[in-house]
């Protein structure tokens, strides 16, 4: 009688226990899936080496979770106290304790981007990558113009600056490649490299897509026919290769100065580019407009007037200076 008692009451008590256990894991589980307290998204960042409960105070701190053994206990519970992962998390609000764990097991990072704009000149891009201070070393991997590929690259938090310009000097290489494969016939262009060297005058002489493509046939059809480019921003490059800018406006002097980029002295095309040329002014040499045209001029609305002859040209350029004098009186 009394075993029998003792039996049921051991029964009950294993009952009670299982139960509660039961009831606690549920309770944990559904304690962990809940919002958060986070009231506004928060970036928090991961070092490397930070262990489990280290990773668990900067959540807290930052107020991703409220409860950081339950952050613990939730990554034990996983096994996944050596799966957290370093780098910088943004965490949205209101984030549960379960989704923090598993944005760092997944390593779920903020990606940044930067753009590096297409015309720019080396120092240009050194001087854009040393400006983020979210990445680490120096840029100090040489790039000569028309090396790298104006676009925009994501990174992380402590990338490295070499890294990004190794990035870029790849990009160009790929897209080089792929236009170079399907360019036109009978282009007066011999290399690939002599396609970025033209490229980088086409896109320092306009920045509207739709002109690209007319303005390389201009240059094109110049070469094709043995006449100098005659090409005001290889004058410029000339003159100050550095910063690829004047701050002035060009002189008839400047004009008949010889350095090697002028073009108005040289024939043929210069030695090197003269900037970072985009995709598109590449395409746009390799796979010109077809047309006879050989001269251009800005007609005051930002964009050109071609001409076929040079007749035509000089009664643009009338009309051009026409329209300066008149913005000069205003």
């Amino acid at each position: 009688m009394i075993r029998a008692r003792l039996f049921s009451i051991a029964i009950a008590l294993i009952v009670v226990l299982v139960a509660g256990i039961a009831g606690a894991y549920f309770w944990f589980d559904a304690a962990v899936q809940k919002p958060g307290p986070l009231r506004e998204s928060a970036n928090v960042v991961i070092e490397d080496g930070d262990g489990l409960s280290v990773v668990a105070r900067r959540l807290t701190s930052a107020g991703v979770i409220s409860n950081g053994w339950m952050f613990e206990l939730e990554a034990r519970r996983r096994s996944q106290t050596r799966a957290l992962k370093p780098g910088e998390y943004e965490f949205d609000a209101g984030i549960s304790i379960s989704d923090a764990l598993e944005a760092i097991v997944n390593r779920d990072v903020v990606i940044h981007f930067v753009t590096i704009p297409e015309g720019i000149v080396s120092t240009d891009v050194i001087g854009i990558l040393n400006g983020i201070g979210r990445l680490s070393g120096e840029a100090n991997i040489q790039i000569r113009d028309g090396e790298i590929l104006p676009e925009t690259y994501g990174y992380e938090l402590g990338d490295e600056r070499n890294e990004i310009i190794r990035r870029m000097k790849a990009a160009q290489g790929e897209v080089l490649d792929e236009l170079w494969e399907e360019r036109v016939d009978g282009l007066p262009i011999n290399t690939p490299e002599e396609a970025v060297v033209l490229a980088s005058i086409v896109e320092k002489e306009t920045g509207i897509s739709a002109e690209r493509r007319r303005v390389a046939a201009v240059f094109i059809n110049r070469l094709k026919r043995g006449m100098k480019l005659q090409s005001d921003p290889t004058v410029i490059y000339g003159l100050a290769p550095e910063s690829g800018a004047l701050g002035r406006a060009l002189s008839r002097a400047d004009l008949a100065k010889p350095t090697p980029y002028n073009t108005y002295v040289i024939d043929g095309l210069p030695p090197g580019p003269i900037c970072h040329p985009g995709r598109e002014a590449i395409a746009a040499v390799l796979n010109p407009l077809e047309t006879d045209e050989l001269y251009f001029v800005a007609d005051g609305s930002g964009g050109h007037a071609f001409a076929r002859t040079l007749r035509e040209h000089n009664q643009n350029v009338a009309n051009w200076r026409r329209i300066q004098r008149a913005n000069a009186q205003r």
